[in-house]
């Protein structure tokens, strides 16, 4: 409050209903840069009022917070109403208000008030109504929605009665949390738009008469006045028309920018309450949305108990039916090494959820990978039967999948036959419920040539010459430029720009448009599973009837309201695969994939005659003429040359032939690393060797290792820095020479930027590797299978013959 005093005497207005560039197509206003323009303008709030929609919710309230700017979570939705005197009386479009939280229990109802527009609106336009209203109303405040919403369109419309019916009703509903919202839009001559001024003296008349407060709002969509050009084409890409079309589109007035306190003051100099009361409802609107921690379902009364219960059950089948790569007591303390931390980390009812759907889906013959991902380094998903690799026999590391110094969720990444992956998340739903259960959104943007091909068509330029500008912007797809660093490093698009006035006004828009938010879709992958209704934890979305709800943060964000991310991928080899072990099973009726022997002569024959079509990962001919320097003779060759076979590390592969080959001397760079790079002939491969390299050469735990890993992988100077000191301090007391400590730790760093993760070369390399042993051993069943797959894939049937 003490706050709110301070600043009365500088800024009296904050501002209300503003539009992001989560209202898709429609605001101009980039989240991460408001509350910096806010701060900037001395105002000590601000509302985000998205349309429809609270992407950005959490997103906002985090980084505004951060600036010192206090956040207030809104929504402007379309309310589709009934006024009292005729329930019959239904206006056929729903129109807006705005709803603004202001405690938990505002913000749990705003959600789920956001979750009924598209769950609950059928076939119609997403919309509440005031039944729902009347449900959800607890801790929010409304705005009335001003000349062009519900009450302002009865106004137009000459409905004077029926609009204070619907304006008394949504008083009732919000009982002293109702404000009466003016706005003025017009331009300097005039100060109304034709709504507003046939509408404001009602608004007025309504709110004395009833005892409402006023409040002033600007209806916000962009930064700044010169900026209105740009929106109007945003606009018009949003609905398919032109700029100089006159009729039949959708217009704002330049006025709908991000006006400072003086000028809105100013403009309700006759009303200085309805200014005030933005301060008011800021005041009252003291809530900002929190992270919590990860919450899932309770799998088990004691999770803790039933994990360590079923890794040590899992653990002596799989030891009573495999070779050991060591002695049952180094797995057995591995595994105890792993549930502590796992224990530790508060994570075993994750591992019991994921543990429980993949046994159910092989129970049920849906066809499972062997593991994806760092995951493949744990021996507890190995003994849940998670993963089928074992982590001690390819020395993977359990710190790069969970690391104890670095606490994160675990993420398992599990490969599904593609037929039958929806089959699992069916299961998944049953067993949790269904309003449990949810898909991810992802948000699709206006990147360079996109804006500019959008933009190109709402200006009505000609699509070829459009595309030639568009084709000027160099594609890196690593590292794609800003319209403006194409620019400044093109000298041909900068020839266009000054020959050419409509060219200059093309990129200039779109300079101002890209990065904007174009679209929504789901994750490809990913699910979250919650311990109660999703609705209650992150506002919901659907994209149509068909599909399960999604959340409506992004994966990033939905993470932080504590919702856990599980991936369930669809893998076309797994089906290939399954449609020969069953093809095979026909002529050797016990016949198992998994139990085939890795070391099949034949198999590694063929692989080193480059006979790969068909074969997952190695059937490239970039790969095929690897494979035939190579000659791999063991399934260590498969894991290798998955990892280097990407730019970057490709170099490192004539290395690796010669020195497999003999023709090139191994150099290990000291004694103490041979052990760590043995198996790769001295190069360094995988990110588990700089774990056990920084182990072995600077007495690191390996979770400090993979801290050390990181930080090498992102370039960042000042982490590189402690990690570098850290490094040679810990060499020097292993008696490691300065100079060969620093040389060797720069190795590692260069190497460290494209290291590949073991853990998910190898399990990648066994689906590579029974590919190959089904071609080999069964070349009928195996193209049957493949071409059953592919049947509709004329060119990579062409392959085949």
């Amino acid at each position: 409050m003490m706050y709110y005093e301070k600043m009365k005497n500088i800024n009296r207005f904050i501002h209300l209903r503003l539009h992001s560039a989560y209202s898709l197509l429609e605001g101009a206003m980039h989240v991460k840069k408001l509350p910096i323009v806010v701060s900037n303008e001395g105002m000590p709030a601000v509302a985000l009022t998205d349309t429809n929609n609270m992407f950005g919710a959490l997103e906002f309230s985090e980084l505004a917070s951060s600036e010192g700017v206090q956040p207030i979570i809104g929504c402007q939705v379309d309310l589709a109403y009934m006024t009292a005197d005729n329930p019959r009386d239904k206006n056929p479009k729903a129109l807006p208000i705005v709803l603004l939280a202001q405690s938990e229990i505002g913000y749990l109802n705003l959600m789920k008030l956001n979750s009924c527009l598209f769950l609950e609106s059928g076939e119609e336009a997403p919309h509440i109504t005031t039944a729902q209203l009347q449900k959800y109303n607890q801790g929010i405040i409304c705005l009335t929605g001003g000349a062009l919403g519900p009450i302002g369109k009865l106004l137009q419309e000459n409905h004077i009665d029926k609009a204070k019916i619907l304006l008394k009703h949504l008083s009732e509903i919000f009982l002293n949390r109702t404000y009466v919202e003016i706005q003025r839009h017009g331009s300097d001559e005039e100060k109304y738009t034709l709504e507003e001024k046939k509408t404001e003296k009602y608004f007025l008349e309504m709110a004395y008469s009833l005892s409402l407060p006023l409040v002033a709002t600007n209806d916000v969509y962009f930064p700044k006045r010169e900026m209105y050009a740009a929106h109007d084409a945003l606009l018009c890409i949003s609905e398919g028309s032109y700029v100089d079309q006159q009729a039949d589109r959708r217009r704002l007035t330049p006025e709908h920018y991000f006006k400072s306190s003086e000028e809105m003051i100013a403009l309700f100099s006759d009303l200085p309450e309805a200014i005030d009361n933005t301060i008011e409802i800021a005041k009252r609107c003291a809530f900002k949305v929190y992270k919590r921690d990860p919450i899932l379902p309770k799998f088990a009364e004691d999770e803790v108990q039933e994990l360590r219960r079923q890794a040590n059950d899992g653990l002596q089948k799989r030891l009573d039916v495999i070779p050991h790569a060591s002695s049952v007591k180094v797995y057995q303390d591995r595994l105890n090494f792993e549930l502590d931390i796992i224990e530790g980390m508060g994570f075993p009812g994750y591992f019991l959820i994921v543990a429980d759907f993949i046994r159910w889906s092989k129970s049920n013959d849906i066809p499972v990978g062997p593991g994806r991902g760092s995951g493949a380094g744990s021996l507890v998903a190995y003994a849940l039967t998670i993963t089928d690799l074992d982590p001690l026999r390819y020395s993977l590391l359990f710190e790069r999948f969970l690391n104890p110094e670095r606490v994160s969720m675990p993420d398992f990444d599990i490969d599904f036959c593609m037929d039958r992956r929806e089959e699992v998340i069916r299961y998944v739903q049953e067993k949790y419920g269904r309003d449990r259960v949810g898909q991810i959104i992802t948000f699709g943007g206006l990147l360079s040539k996109a804006a500019i091909r959008d933009v190109g068509r709402v200006m009505e330029m000609p699509y070829g010459h459009v595309d030639k500008i568009a084709k000027l912007i160099p594609l890196i797809p690593a590292n794609p430029l800003t319209i403006q660093e194409a620019i400044n490093s093109e000298e041909l698009l900068r020839k266009e720009m000054s020959d050419n006035d409509q060219v200059k006004s093309l990129l200039l828009t779109a300079i101002d448009l890209e990065g904007l938010n174009r679209h929504v879709s789901t994750h490809a992958a990913g699910l979250v599973i919650g311990d109660r209704p999703l609705n209650e934890l992150v506002p919901l979305y659907k994209l149509n009837d068909e599909e399960m709800p999604a959340t409506q943060f992004n994966m990033k964000f939905v993470e932080k309201a504590g919702l856990v991310k599980f991936d369930f991928l669809g893998l076309k080899t797994l089906t290939i695969l399954s449609k020969a072990e069953s093809l095979i099973k026909k002529k050797q009726e016990n016949f198992n994939l998994s139990n085939i022997l890795l070391n099949d002569v034949k198999t590694y024959e063929m692989l080193s005659t480059g006979d790969t079509i068909g074969v997952f990962q190695l059937e490239s001919a970039g790969m095929r003429d690897v494979l035939i320097g190579l000659k791999p003779d063991r399934f260590e060759d498969i894991i290798a040359v998955v990892s280097l076979y990407r730019p970057g590390p490709m170099e490192n592969i004539p290395t690796y032939i010669n020195r497999k080959h003999g023709n090139e001397n191994i150099d290990y760079m000291h004694v103490d690393l041979e052990e760590v790079l043995k198996e790769t002939y001295g190069i360094f491969i995988y990110q588990e060797q700089v774990l056990r390299a920084a182990q072995v050469l600077a007495n690191f735990s390996l979770g400090s290792a993979d801290i050390l890993r990181r930080a090498m992988g992102k370039k960042d100077q000042d982490e590189m820095f402690q990690q570098k000191n850290a490094f040679l301090e810990g060499a020097k007391h292993k008696g490691l020479d300065e100079n060969k400590a620093n040389e060797i730790f720069d190795q590692i760093s260069a190497f460290a930027g494209y290291g590949f993760n073991k853990s998910h070369a190898a399990a990648y390399a066994l689906i590579a590797y029974q590919t190959a042993w089904i071609k080999c051993n069964f070349p009928k069943e195996f193209f049957v299978s493949m071409m059953s797959i592919e049947f509709n894939n004329s060119e990579k049937l062409s392959t085949f013959y």
